[in-house]
């Protein structure tokens, strides 16, 4: 007997068809011995035999996926077994498409982190158990990438992403496993290699035919790509330590120019150690306010008195001791930590500088200035958060002295232009530091409302090239004709010193006057007055009892 449903499942044209053909001859081979046990343990045991997944062959000769089960009954007084099907293929489909979509980047259709990780989870088992056996990964990170999506749109840059991805297919072999990670980072693995150079070679080739043009939209794009290499001859325990590893050696390819591949060394983890536990210690630093603000005269040439102070934050960490900016700077800009350590530092020197104006009579007009990153500068308070500080130290605007890097300026061109003009409403100056590192573009000079250039030290310290005398000449003589102020940075002998004099340069600050103090020390030498103050004052002859001293109890 076969109903209708029967008929249908099968791709009969009627149930004469069917009757008096064993079922167990539509069923699939693969699967035929298992359908006859269950139909005979429902027969012989007289029980129900419950739904299993199973293939079934159509009359057409079609396969089918089919929920079969097995219910015993009496038919024509006769014991019997009544097998019961339902077709469940497009259940099948979605289920496999599923699974695929679980395992799959649904961008370029490559497999994603946890299929990578599956089969790198099988190299790493069998490198354990198979001695010769050696295998690499490639971290892949594409360079500038937001560039693209910021200049031509996210649409270019998925089919850019895209296209990266058939490339990758296309040069690796069969063996092999490349997959897209998340954003713009991809994974191969090259399984089964002879030596660390074949995954060198690979790398080169890969970063070759990635930085060809991709047309896309009638736009050619470049691209290029860092590539951390971690090989398994490291002797991992589990597919994770593969790919941070090769992630580590990517940033450290990254760090050193981009497009480029490095390969993992112990060296970098402890580097990537130390970076995460500085990064740790410097939330904790914050919290507990771990900082100082060392002060470092800046002197007016031709009268050799103080003009000012540039402001200097100092880590006092428990464990390394002082800390300068070089060392933390980076992770405070990478981390964000940057803008509530920038903003205590703000108020720190406004106040202490207040309080020396206070104090000592002939410093009424001793200027401050303090180093402002480009982070800061995008916060959408940071005005209001500078007219607080300025209001709550009484800190005279016009003797605030805010400095700024070129590339704080060209990254974030209209924003900045905008501050700058509502910072000098306010009486607030504006300096360039480390002028002449950068891009240095004359239009920017014309364009940005600044006061004053600050000649970078390397210049400074190189007086014997004549290419850098003459970059200071020149410096000197632009910041003169566009009516600007010039400091120069790093004055560490009396020969710099007279060729800066020599050169009718303004202000300068350096070694030669001081190294940069903290507070306690500053105050001391102000009590004798700034008509006192001379180089002579300022002189490490003077300075050396007082600079020893901070030293030993930093």
């Amino acid at each position: 007997f076969v109903n209708g449903a029967g008929v249908r499942l099968l791709g009969a044209k009627s149930s004469r068809d069917l009757i008096g053909k064993p079922v167990i001859n539509f069923v699939h081979a693969d699967f035929r011995e298992s359908v006859r046990k269950r139909i005979d343990q429902s027969l012989h045991e007289n029980i129900e035999v419950p739904f299993s997944e199973e293939v079934f062959v159509r009359v057409d000769g079609k396969e089918i996926d089919v929920e079969v089960g097995a219910v015993p009954f009496v038919f024509e007084q006769e014991p019997a077994v009544q097998v019961v099907a339902r077709d469940i293929t497009a259940r099948k489909v979605i289920e496999e498409k599923l699974i695929h979509d679980a395992l799959h980047d649904a961008l370029t259709g490559l497999p994603n982190r946890s299929l990578f990780r599956e089969h790198l989870k099988l190299a790493v088992a069998r490198a354990k158990r198979k001695d010769p056996y050696l295998f690499a990964v490639l971290f892949l990170d594409l360079d500038r990438f937001k560039n693209v999506n910021d200049s031509l749109g996210h649409a270019v840059g998925d089919e850019l992403l895209i296209g990266i991805a058939r490339r990758l297919e296309t040069h690796i072999r069969p063996v092999d496993r490349v997959a897209r990670l998340g954003g713009d980072e991809f994974a191969v693995l090259l399984d089964g290699i002879e030596e660390p150079s074949d995954a060198t070679r690979v790398a080169e080739r890969l970063q070759l035919e990635l930085q060809l043009p991709f047309n896309i939209h009638g736009h050619d794009v470049f691209t290029s790509a860092s590539v951390g290499i971690a090989m398994s001859s490291t002797g991992y325990e589990t597919p994770d330590e593969v790919v941070r590893d090769a992630d580590t050696a990517m940033y450290r390819a990254k760090a050193l120019g981009k497009a480029r591949y490095e390969i993992f060394d112990t060296e970098m983890h402890s580097r990537a150690v130390a970076l995460l536990k500085l990064e740790t210690d410097l939330r904790l630093a914050v919290e507990r306010n771990e900082f100082v603000v060392h002060y470092q005269p800046i002197m007016k040439l031709g009268s050799n008195r103080i003009h000012g102070f540039e402001a200097l934050v100092r880590w006092l960490h428990p464990e390394r001791g002082v800390l300068l900016p070089s060392e933390f700077i980076s992770v405070a800009e990478e981390t964000g930590l940057i803008v509530p350590l920038g903003r205590w530092v703000l108020f720190e020197a406004c106040r202490q500088t207040r309080q020396w104006q206070r104090e000592f009579p002939d410093c009424e007009s001793l200027t401050l200035s303090v180093n402002f990153s480009g982070k800061q500068f995008m916060q959408p308070d940071i005005i209001e958060q500078i007219k607080a500080t300025l209001r709550e130290t009484e800190f005279d605007p016009s003797l605030l002295q805010l400095e700024i890097t070129e590339s704080a300026v060209i990254e974030n061109t209209k924003t900045v232009t905008e501050l700058i003009l509502q910072l000098r409403s306010l009486g607030i100056r504006l300096s360039m530091d480390d002028f002449g590192t950068g891009y240095s573009s004359l239009s920017y000079l014309h364009n940005f409302p600044i006061h004053t250039l600050k000649i970078d030290r390397s210049f400074i310290s190189n007086k014997g090239d004549s290419g850098d005398n003459e970059i200071v000449r020149t410096i000197i003589m632009l910041a003169r004709n566009l009516g600007l102020d010039v400091v120069a940075e790093g004055v560490e002998t009396r020969e710099q010193l007279a060729y800066l004099e020599a050169l009718d340069c303004e202000y300068a600050q350096g070694f030669f006057f001081s190294r940069p103090v903290d507070a306690t020390v500053v105050g001391s030498q102000l009590k004798r007055g700034l008509d006192d103050q001379t180089i002579s004052r300022w002189k490490p002859a003077d300075w050396v009892a007082a600079e020893q001293t901070v030293l030993s109890v930093e």
